[in-house]
């Protein structure tokens, strides 16, 4: 789940030599993430296993920053990653926690909380894009709560599980849970003045060009 969050503005890059390409181990990483979405609904309703759907997404959020080191310490960076990984990572935040909303595991209000500000900023970022904004990077806020969030949520479904330590599991859930919940709105809360400014970069750079 890196998706994706509150961004700041980058200095524009001009493509790298190798960037087209489409085979890459980081890519290959997403792609893996993405097919074991439907493994996890199969596990929390076909199979009705939280334990296992709870340890399968919990591994699933802990590998969200491999493909991006991979990619960035071996020279493996392409622009389809450059997609791929954010919208792999948005998927498994929406299709993850949307599911054990209506698994019934987390407090809506904490789910619904979540889920409205992964959209308003995910609807967001893509509307600044269009609009030429200049490329962006996550914040430490952004990471930070989305870090704690990926935890949270496979604790709350382990709470509810019969795995021996689920009483343990439901309080780490909330203790990764609220400082997430807290720092991803800091980071929502600083997305108008930094994608605002990331738009004003974007014409500037278009402005020039032209010039």
């Amino acid at each position: 789940m890196t998706a994706s969050d509150v961004p700041v503005a980058a200095a524009p890059e001009a493509a790298a030599d190798g960037e087209d390409r489409i085979l890459t181990i980081p890519n290959l990483i997403s792609l893996v993430r993405l097919s074991c979405l439907p493994l996890f609904l199969y596990l929390l309703f076909g199979r009705e296993d939280r334990a296992a759907a709870a340890w399968l997404l919990a591994a699933l959020g802990a590998t969200d920053w491999i493909d991006g080191y991979i990619a960035r310490h071996f020279d493996q960076v392409s622009s389809l990653g450059k997609i791929l990984d954010p919208v792999a990572d948005r998927l498994l935040f929406f299709v993850g926690v949307g599911g054990i909303l209506v698994d019934g595991s987390v407090p809506v209000w904490f789910a619904v909380a979540v889920l409205v500000r992964e959209f308003v900023v995910g609807a967001t970022t893509v509307v600044l894009a269009l609009l030429g904004a200049r490329r962006v990077d996550v914040t430490w806020f952004g990471k930070a709560g989305t870090f704690a969030l990926m935890f949270a949520f496979p604790l709350f479904l382990a709470g509810e599980s019969d795995l021996s330590w689920a009483d343990q599991a439901h309080v780490a859930a909330w203790v990764f849970g609220i400082p997430g919940l807290v720092l991803s709105y800091i980071a929502w809360a600083l997305y108008a003045p930094l994608g605002l400014a990331a738009l004003r970069a974007g014409r500037a750079d278009r402005a020039a060009a032209a010039g």
